[in-house]
């Protein structure tokens, strides 16, 4: 099947979108933003690159998806992705049937901040394109493959068996295409162990051998692992009875607190922007180069950690927002980790254009690259592979069917 796959992603007031098709540069893409505000807007880039910006004052989720899907129905999508952040159990992507939503569902309170968005998201689009396949691309299913001592807490076990209380991992369409497209590259396609940096608002980290997740920071959230935009990453649990004895804080309210108030934003009491974090550290800002300097020491720290997962470095990849634009941040992030015998190029990792793939490091010892994710692409691949394997079983003889 040659197809165009309309990526969606649902966010609580956002949706990202994407219309994928062979060639990128034809790529058609925006964000709907403040839904349910009087300053609710579509942004993005249309056909031939031009700009798009449409007003929608007061649109909720399923009126910015009829405004998009109308804008793009004359490019006959042949199926619609949705960007699911939790699959519970789930190993790979799914075509969406009742019984795959009732286990997104059944998920919720394992993301309980995404998982409603995107069944928001869903059941408008098969409302709108009933005719269309759909499928479910998740987060957590490429870290599916992580061994049992990487994922299970050190916990009672009927947390685990009755409750499904492990570690997950997330940002999984990252890591996988990265990973794959960096190994590819580095002319060891799939092979090897490498790990990634996936650096942005949300942040996480990989260790991945032969093209498989073997360990990753996050776990049974996005919360924990690294230091974030405004989250937390790892802290010490019994912070929770610390601050409920002596700030008589509640469980929501602790909880809020990591994850929209700490990270790069607690620590630097400025932004969770690194970027006006770098520029305030350049003008004297010490909380400012405070904050940077945690976020790239727990960074490193969290990739030493993940290399117990592999047989060998091979080499590191950087992506995400962070990894592909900030030169700074690489070179202080492999500056913590001397004894891996990671050998950056000053030059090579500065006079890397924004936005490209490149290698930065001298050619001696684990290879360093820079590559841009393609988060919706990746969808849009597992999305095609998914809705061509039941075609190919639909076209079957039963007998067949049978044998298989």
């Amino acid at each position: 099947m040659s197809t165009s796959v309309l990526v969606i992603n649902c966010g609580s007031s956002s949706i990202k979108y994407a219309l994928v098709s062979e060639r990128r540069e034809d790529r058609i893409f925006g964000l709907a933003e403040n839904l349910g505000s009087a300053d609710a807007r579509i942004k993005g880039v249309t056909t031939g690159g031009a700009e798009l910006e449409l007003s929608i004052p007061h649109a909720g989720h399923e009126k910015a998806l009829e405004t998009i899907l109308e804008r793009l129905s004359h490019h006959n999508p042949q199926a619609i992705g949705h960007r699911v952040v939790h699959g519970g159990t789930l190993t790979k992507a799914e075509l969406l049937t009742p019984e795959i939503i009732e286990r997104i569902r059944e998920a919720t309170p394992l993301a309980p901040l995404h998982n409603p968005a995107h069944l928001v998201g869903i059941d408008a689009t098969m409302r709108l394109f009933p005719e269309l396949p759909q499928v479910a691309v998740f987060d957590t299913a490429f870290h599916q493959t992580m061994p049992s001592h990487a994922y299970r807490y050190a916990l009672p076990k009927f947390l685990y068996t009755q409750h499904n209380v492990r570690r997950y991992g997330f940002h999984g369409t990252s890591h996988a295409y990265v990973s794959e497209r960096g190994s590819m590259l580095a002319g060891s396609f799939k092979q090897g162990g490498w790990l990634t940096a996936h650096l942005g608002n949300g942040s996480s980290t990989c260790a991945i051998w032969n093209g498989q997740s073997v360990d990753t920071s996050m776990g049974l959230t996005p919360l924990e692992g690294v230091v974030m935009g405004t989250r937390s990453g790892d802290v010490d649990p019994s912070i929770h009875s610390f601050l409920a004895s002596n700030l008589g804080w509640d469980i929501y309210k602790i909880d809020k607190m990591l994850n929209s108030q700490s990270g790069l934003l607690g620590l630097s009491d400025l932004s969770n922007d690194m970027r006006t974090l770098i520029e305030a550290s350049e003008q004297g800002n010490e909380d400012a180069a405070l904050a940077i300097e945690v976020f790239c020491y727990r960074l490193a720290k969290s990739l030493a950690g993940l290399s117990c997962g592999l047989p060998r470095i091979d080499g590191l990849f950087f992506t995400g927002g962070i990894g592909e634009n900030s030169a700074y941040i690489r070179e202080k992030t492999v500056s913590y980790l001397p004894h891996f015998g990671f050998n950056l190029s000053k030059d090579l990792n500065n006079n890397l254009k924004r936005g490209t793939e490149g290698r930065i490091d001298h050619g001696t010892g684990p290879q360093i690259w820079v590559v841009p994710t393609d988060e919706e692409g990746r969808i849009a691949k597992e999305t095609e592979h998914v809705v061509n394997e039941v075609s190919a079983t639909a076209k079957k003889p039963d007998a067949e069917i049978a044998i298989a």
